[in-house]
């Protein structure tokens, strides 16, 4: 049992670890293919047959993106609250 746990944990740092780092110029044409392929399967509904890694990746993805513009929009208004006017 404590072997399964270490390996589910080693698991997920690396998981967490690839997660974080910044694509590589030789993966960003496969990045950009698969989010065309992501926005023309958005109105007909044809996600559905993505596996649940295919479905958590997205998901990690696309909150990473939207965290790194609340992110830039704190560091622009120089505070969480309003931009001064």
């Amino acid at each position: 049992m404590a072997q399964i746990v270490c390996n589910l944990a080693e698991k997920a740092l690396e998981l967490v670890n690839a997660a974080l780092l910044p694509p590589t110029p030789a993966e960003i044409p496969t990045a950009t293919q698969s989010l065309k392929k992501i926005v023309k399967s958005a109105p007909t509904c044809n996600f559905k047959p993505l596996t649940v890694k295919e479905a958590l990746l997205n998901g990690l993805v696309a909150t990473e993106v939207w965290m790194r513009f609340d992110v830039g929009e704190i560091i622009v208004r120089h505070g969480i609250i309003g931009y001064n006017v």
